[in-house]
């Protein structure tokens, strides 16, 4: 590990101004993810910012009927607060879906949306991997790619974004709320990851420096639901996943939020899947149909195919099943 400089900020507006200076300097907020890339030399900050004892650890209600979460808010907080349980189950459901107690309980909101892909070969340092070091290239892509991305991905990087909380903020349509030294800003989550392209490594639109303080769910309808699929029974990274906000009425959909995880660099939002439902009869033949058009446009690499299925099923399972819960 390199040696490192550490410093405790006391403001937003200081802690902000200590990156803008210095571009090998790094937030540390639960840590659970970025200690473990220095400990293997992935990162190699010359300094860390400490935010948590920043006020950014509040959930609040904002006046449309959403809710606003603070940027350094525990993933355990989050998932236990009564406004999330009632109003975004699937957010909870997602939460408590990832890692164990004891990391959600160090881990927080931003940072969950900062974590870096746990490909193995973007984790060690003796491979090439063009997300670690641009041009060095991509060896999943002829190795190792189980778990590689089907949708979205580039002949420079197949590697897939580790978040459960991401896919259900993205389903609900959150937007990030950041600071820099240049003032505040804010963009959704459906842009706040680029596409792969051909810069695997940028791997979000965040400015340079920008200090992400909060997260904000507009109202969604309280049926939702998140479903994880994983290769063992707890504490493991999806092989696929759905997140899922449905309100129907007189047995058609008028209302659809869907997102997909591990499939892609970034949680997929399948707007043509939404397009498809969007007044359909709440029926899984509908819940198919939207699946294949929206899985129609994967591409599978020779060891990963499986996953077409798999979310096909994924899809029509949690669509099934929220539309029997609305007609209760």
């Amino acid at each position: 590990m390199r040696e490192f400089g550490y410093q405790r900020a006391r403001d937003v507006s200081g802690a902000v101004a200590v990156l803008d200076a210095d571009p090998d300097a790094r937030f540390l907020g639960g840590g659970t993810n970025l200690v473990d890339l220095m400990k293997t030399g992935v990162e190699r900050p010359a300094r860390l910012v400490d935010i948590r004892e920043l006020p950014l650890d509040r959930i609040e209600s904002t006046p449309d009927g959403g809710l606003r979460i603070g940027a350094t808010v525990t993933n355990s907080d989050l998932a236990a607060h009564p406004e999330v349980r009632r109003r975004y189950p699937a957010l909870t459901q997602a939460v408590l879906a990832g890692a164990s107690g004891q990391l959600r309980n160090m881990a927080t909101v931003g940072g969950n949306l900062l974590q870096r892909t746990r490909c193995g070969y973007f984790a060690d340092v003796t491979q090439p991997c063009n997300k670690r070091t641009p041009g060095s290239g991509c060896p999943a892509i002829a190795g190792e790619h189980h778990n590689a991305a089907i949708l979205g991905a580039s002949d420079h990087c197949v590697a897939v974004h580790p978040s459960d909380m991401a896919v259900a903020l993205t389903a609900f349509d959150a937007v990030v709320s950041y600071e820099t030294a240049d003032g505040p800003g804010e963009t959704p989550l459906a842009e706040f990851y680029p596409p792969v392209g051909d810069s695997p490594h940028r791997e979000t639109a965040l400015p340079q420096g920008a200090l992400i303080t909060s997260v904000t769910l507009p109202p969604a309808p309280v049926v939702s639901r998140y479903r994880k699929v994983r290769e063992r029974a707890s504490y493991a990274f999806a092989i696929g996943s759905v997140a899922a906000a449905l309100d129907v009425e007189a047995g058609a959909v008028r209302e659809v939020r869907l997102a997909l995880g591990a499939v892609a660099s970034r949680p997929w939002r399948p707007l043509r899947a939404e397009r498809v439902l969007k007044g359909a009869p709440a029926d899984a033949r509908a819940f198919a149909a939207a699946a294949d058009a929206e899985l129609a446009a994967a591409r599978p690499l020779p060891h990963n195919g499986y996953k077409v299925t798999l979310m096909r099923n994924l899809v029509v399972a949690v669509l099934t099943e929220l539309a029997e819960e609305a007609a209760r």
